[in-house]
This record gives structure tokens, C-alpha cells and sequence, in this order.
């Protein structure tokens, strides 16, 4: 019934108890209902109306949100319990995810994959934050191959004064580069002692020599990838322009100046016993001047010191290492491969850790490969 037709039976009552013969025990108990019924009604639109009220208001938005928070703070409860950390362990030791999918219950259709412990997860990014040169770079999760468009040449801007012919449309020529997963992967042996480490402790033993050498080993590809790079543009590949000078309180600058305007968070990539090459000709020329020009020095041993460098090579990188980006199709934790038999009698076991991600440079006009002199020329 609807509230008009409660009313109106209501008053139908009220002339029926004016009537001879009429059943009062009856007709009271339909008024009580019809007085339930009519508050129930009510209850329910004022209900309905507080919940027009709040997806108005954009609040049924914030508790679905909510209720995904709580789904993911439910999983993360789920990964830094012993169970679970001791479950994952044996994962990693015989391949057998079971005991952690019945921990996992249906979240893990969602993630699809065995999510690591949150601790481990930790060491991972804390691997990328401690090396200075993955800190840098820029990273993205796309699945597959991912196709990144740069500007190869352009017209410059027109100006086109009212009333006179239209300016030539302007000539934009666009390359393309495609950065390619492979996989970086890393052995490592172990004493037999291994084994007897159990749950949190294996891992975290495993884990953090395995993340240490795969970063290393993706940040000196990235390191690659710059000085190997064409020193011009192609429609395939993005440039890195070159310098070539010994090290001296100009060279830096130099490089620096080769940077197009877009180049922000500028560094000096090298090898620490170069450094000593740039403060000796400081001090050999009695300069107050600073040779890096005020800018961060990020240190890597993958490029050679100036003095074992050949003629012509690479011996520093000047500039945005945020030009490099690394794709990770499947994520940035690293898959584990635990072999205990292979060498059995020696007492030692191999692991194996393996990261696939893609790496290359995708923005114009950030870095400047600065070379060793050749032939006595300085260009």
C-alpha cells in the first residue's frame, strides 16, 4: 500500500467503528498494522534519500574506494603474517604455491601471480632507491612492447598577421622507439647452511644478494644504452650528443651546455677515480671554480676510469636520467629459481633470480656523452 492509500483506509475505519455490528477487536488491530506499515514506508525513504543524498554529494564514490582499501589492506595483513612469510619460503624452495593460495583465498584471482611478502617487496624498492642511477630513471608497467613517439624535426612557430595569406602548414617528422622486455638474470651460490634457514630468515638472506646484483647488473645496461648510443637522432632512436674533452673545469659545463632546456635534475655519471682527474686539473690550475658546476655525482664503476679509458671513449654521462625509461611488463619483483641438486656434492646451492624489463632512452635533448681525448684533438 502507499502512504495515500494507508490514509484513506484509515478514515474508511473511522466510519466503520460508527456503524452497528462492527468488529472493534478487527478493525483496531488493522489500524495498528496500517500505522506499522506507514513508518516502515517512511523509514524506507528517508533511507533512500540520504543515499541520493550522498552520491550527490560524491560520497558513494569514497565508499567504494573505501571498501577497495579495506580489500587491499585485507591482503597486506595477509602477506606480513609468519604463515604466510614461512608458506612463501617453501614456494620459493620447491615451486609449490599451494600452501600460499589457501592463504590467499579468492584474492588471488585478483593478483593473479603469488604476491611476495610485503618485506620483501620493501627490499626490492629499497635496491632501486639505494643505486643512484635506478633512483633517476623513470618506470612505467605496460604489458609487452611499448612504442614511445619523440619530435625528430619540426618547423619552427609562425606568426600570421590578420588578413594575410595563410602561413605553409607546418612540417613535423615524428621517430619511434620501441622498447623491447628481456629478461636480467643472475646465479648465485649458496653454502649448503642454506637449508636450515627457515621462513623470514631465508628469504630475506636469498633476496638481498639476488636484488643487489640484478639492480647493478639493469643499471649498467641502462648505463649502455646512453654510451652507446648514435650521437644523433634517428627515426628509430633518440641521440645523445658528445663532448670531447679531458677533464678540466670547463668540460662539465661544456657537456651541460649541449643539454636542451627540458634536461632538469642534471647529474655527472662516472667512475670515482675520474673525480680525482676533474680535482687535480682544478687544483693544478689554481681554480676556486667547482668542475661539476654545482651538480650531483652519481658513481658507477661500469664506465672506465679516464686514465685506463681508450682514445674516443665514454668516460662520463652528463645529464637527466630521467630520459631513460624501464618498462616491467610483469611487475618489478624478482622471480626466484632454487636448484639444490645440480651440485649436491659439492654442498652448495644455485639460485637464480630473473627481472624482465624493457630500457632505453625515450626523451630528446636530456644527455651528453663526454669522451676521452683521442689523438691529442679536443674537440
Amino acid at each position: 500500500m502507499t502512504i495515500d492509500e494507508i490514509i484513506e483506509r484509515r478514515e474508511a475505519i473511522k466510519a466503520e467503528l460508527e456503524t452497528d455490528g462492527a468488529d472493534l477487536d478487527a478493525l483496531e488491530q488493522e489500524v495498528r498494522e496500517l500505522n506499522a506499515a506507514e513508518e516502515e514506508i517512511r523509514k524506507s525513504a528517508a533511507e533512500d534519500a540520504e543515499k541520493r543524498k550522498l552520491i550527490a554529494d560524491g560520497l558513494g564514490e569514497i565508499k567504494e574506494e573505501h571498501t577497495e582499501k579495506l580489500e587491499e589492506r585485507k591482503m597486506e595483513d595477509i602477506r606480513n603474517t609468519k604463515e604466510y612469510i614461512d608458506a612463501y619460503a617453501e614456494f620459493v624452495r620447491t615451486g609449490d604455491a599451494r600452501e600460499c593460495r589457501s592463504l590467499l583465498t579468492e584474492n588471488v584471482e585478483t593478483y593473479g601471480t603469488i604476491p611476495v611478502p610485503s618485506f620483501l617487496q620493501e627490499m626490492i624498492e629499497t635496491a632501486w632507491e639505494r643505486d643512484e642511477i635506478l633512483a633517476r630513471v623513470s618506470r612505467s608497467y605496460l604489458k609487452g612492447n611499448i612504442k614511445i613517439p619523440f619530435e625528430l624535426s619540426a618547423d619552427g612557430a609562425y606568426v600570421h598577421p590578420e588578413g594575410t595569406t595563410a602561413p605553409t602548414e607546418e612540417s613535423l617528422t615524428f621517430g619511434l622507439v620501441t622498447l623491447l622486455p628481456e629478461t636480467v638474470k643472475k646465479w648465485v651460490s649458496f653454502s649448503d647452511e642454506v637449508q636450515g634457514m627457515r621462513g623470514e630468515e631465508f628469504l630475506r638472506y636469498v633476496y638481498d644478494e639476488l636484488t643487489y646484483r640484478i639492480s647493478k647488473k639493469l643499471a649498467d645496461l641502462i648505463v649502455d644504452d646512453i654510451t652507446t648510443a648514435n650521437a644523433t637522432n634517428g627515426s628509430t632512436a633518440i641521440g645523445v650528443p658528445q663532448v670531447t674533452a679531458a677533464p678540466s673545469v670547463v668540460a662539465i659545463p661544456t657537456a651541460v651546455a649541449n643539454l636542451s632546456e627540458d634536461a632538469r635534475n642534471i647529474c655527472v655519471v662516472m667512475n670515482r677515480l675520474t673525480e680525482v682527474n676533474f680535482l687535480t686539473a682544478q687544483a693544478a690550475g689554481n681554480f676556486s671554480i667547482d668542475p661539476f658546476a654545482g651538480l650531483p655525482r652519481v658513481y658507477t664503476s661500469h664506465l672506465p676510469a679516464y686514465d685506463n679509458a681508450d682514445g674516443g671513449a665514454v668516460y662520463a654521462i652528463v645529464g637527466d636520467l630521467s630520459a631513460i625509461r624501464v618498462n616491467f611488463p610483469e611487475g618489478d619483483g624478482v622471480v626466484i629459481k632454487y636448484d639444490e641438486m645440480t651440485r649436491k656434492k659439492e654442498d652448495i646451492i644455485e639460485v637464480l633470480g630473473r627481472q624482465y624489463a624493457a630500457h632505453g632512452i625515450t626523451k630528446l635533448g636530456r644527455l651528453v656523452n663526454v669522451k676521452k681525448v683521442s689523438g691529442g684533438t679536443t674537440e
